[in-house]
């Protein structure tokens, strides 16, 4: 299977392979974002289930790959590569992406402590 989109993407041009990057690169600053706000409501509300703990994972997992990749996302190097100009790594506008780090960096650990605080009962 990844043969078979290995070869699908050497067929691409630069300008496929772009396009191709920054969807996929929307797709998950789209879940990721989600992510972010579901472990604030949670926090917030003591509301939970297994969208809960899904949101946790994935905030984890993206939370390892940023700070491996010194607090940048590999995925705009690989967008880079393939021609795109800083900040356009996505289909959102770089207005909005350059402040991605300073807005969901503190929204994540106020909500990893809302849950730390509700998990060992200092919340209620």
């Amino acid at each position: 299977m990844f043969g078979l989109s290995a070869r699908f993407f050497r067929t691409m041009t630069d300008t496929q392979r772009l396009a191709f990057v920054r969807a996929v690169h929307t797709m998950i600053y789209v879940f990721m974002a989600a992510s972010a706000f579901a472990l604030f409501y949670a926090g917030v509300t003591g509301a939970h289930g297994a969208w809960m703990w899904c949101a946790l994972v994935l905030v984890a997992v993206e939370v390892v790959i940023f700070a491996g990749g010194g607090m940048k996302c590999p995925l705009t190097a690989v967008a880079t590569k393939y021609g795109a100009k800083p900040g356009h790594d996505t289909f959102f506008p770089e207005s909005i992406t350059r402040h991605t780090l300073a807005f969901f960096g503190p929204l994540i650990a106020i909500s990893l402590l809302l849950l730390g605080a509700r998990w060992s009962g200092f919340l209620r």
